[in-house]
C-alpha cells in the first residue's frame, strides 16, 4: 500500500515501532505500534561506546521490526537515533547493523541521529496532536533514557525547544545504586536531575505554559501504576491526568521500592524495573518547577510522541 509508512524510534533504554496507514487528510490510523527495551545505551555514559550486546539485542528486534514491514506492505520507512548513539565512540557499528536491517524494507534507508531540537519537535507535533488547541501553550516533555525534551508551543507549532542530558539510565548509572537506594542517593540524585535541568527551565519559557504533557516511557508508568491498574493498558494511560500531588506520592512509593518489590508491580515491564526509580526522581523535579514557574497543577499523559512525529514527517 503506498500509503502506508513505519517510524521507529531507537533510544537509550527502548526501540518502537508504529505502523500506520495516511488518511486522506494526513492524520495517521495504527496499524501496529510496539515497544522493546534492549538498553542500547547500556553502559555509555561510563565508556563512552555501545556495547556489542547491546548492539546485538537492537539488531534482533530491529530484523523482527523489519520482518513485520515486509509482511504488511510497508512504503516508507524513517528510524531516528537519540542519545545513546549521538554520545558513542563506535556508533558506524550500530548505523551499519541498521542500514542492513532497513535495506530489506526500502533499499538505501538509514538510521538517522536527530539533534536533540528535532526530536523535541518530533516529540511535540505526536504528543498535541489529540489535545484541543484551546488547551495551550503547552509544555511537552519527553522523559528519555540518556536525555529530556522540554518543548513549549501551541497549535501553530513549537516556540521554543531544548534537550538535557539526562534520564532514567543515565540518573540510575549514576546516582541510584541503592536497592533500595539510601535517602543521601535519591538527594544526590535530585540534585543532579535539578542541576542537569536547569538550562532546560533557562531556556524553554514554561511560565506561558497552560498544559503540561508528558510522554515516554517513565511517564507513561507512572500513570499506570497511579491509576492502580492490575496490568498495562494503553487505553487508560492514553491522555489521563495525574495531579502533581499524586505524581509525587507514586514517585516516592517507586523510589523506595526494592528491585523485587518494583518488578511484582502489575503494569511494569520488566525492562522498566531498574530505571523507573530514576525516571521518577527526574518527574519530580519537573512537577516541582512546573508547579513554581507556571502554576501547573497537573500531568496529562500521553501514549503518542516522537513515534507519532516521525510518521507523520513521512506521511
Amino acid at each position: 500500500m503506498s500509503d502506508r509508512v513505519a517510524a521507529v524510534d531507537c533510544g537509550t533504554n527502548s526501540i518502537r515501532l508504529l505502523i500506520a496507514d495516511v488518511r486522506d487528510d494526513g492524520t495517521l490510523a495504527d496499524v501496529h505500534r510496539e515497544m522493546r527495551i534492549v538498553r542500547l545505551g547500556q553502559g555509555v555514559d561510563a565508556t563512552g561506546s555501545l556495547a556489542p550486546e547491546a548492539i546485538e539485542r537492537t539488531r534482533v528486534a530491529l530484523a523482527e521490526y523489519t520482518a513485520l514491514m515486509r509482511e504488511t506492505g510497508v512504503a516508507r520507512v524513517r528510524m531516528t537515533a537519540t542519545s545513546a548513539t549521538r554520545d558513542a565512540a563506535n556508533r558506524e557499528d550500530f548505523f551499519a547493523m541498521a542500514r542492513a536491517e532497513l535495506g530489506t524494507v526500502v533499499p538505501g534507508a538509514e538510521a538517522e541521529v536527530i539533534s536533540g531540537d528535532e526530536e523535541a519537535r518530533l516529540s511535540f507535533a505526536g504528543a498535541i496532536g489529540e489535545l484541543s488547541s484551546e488547551a495551550g501553550p503547552f509544555v511537552v516533555v519527553d522523559l528519555g533514557g540518556g536525555s529530556t525534551e522540554l518543548v513549549f508551543g501551541d497549535s501553530d507549532g513549537v516556540q521554543a525547544a531544548f534537550s538535557a542530558d539526562i534520564g532514567c539510565v543515565r540518573i540510575t548509572e549514576r546516582c541510584l545504586p541503592g536497592d533500595p537506594p539510601t535517602a543521601e542517593q535519591v538527594s544526590a540524585a535530585r540534585e543532579f536531575a535539578a542541576e542537569r535541568l536547569a538550562e532546560a527551565f533557562a531556556r524553554v519559557p514554561v511560565e506561558g505554559a497552560h498544559t503540561w504533557v508528558g510522554v515516554a516511557g517513565t511517564m507513561t508508568t507512572l500513570a499506570a501504576v497511579a491509576l492502580d491498574l492490575p496490568e498495562y493498558d494503553s487505553a487508560k494511560v492514553h491522555l489521563s491526568r495525574l495531579g502533581l500531588d499524586q505524581l509525587r506520592a507514586v514517585s516516592d512509593r517507586l523510589v523506595g521500592m526494592t528491585h523485587d518489590e518494583r518488578a511484582a508491580l502489575g503494569p511494569m515491564h520488566p525492562g522498566r524495573v531498574d530505571v523507573i526509580g530514576g525516571g521518577a526522581v527526574i518527574a519530580q523535579v519537573l512537577a516541582d518547577e512546573l508547579a513554581r514557574r507556571a502554576g501547573i497543577s497537573e500531568l496529562v499523559v500521553s501514549e503518542h510522541d516522537i513515534l507519532d512525529g516521525i510518521a507523520l514527517s513521512i506521511a
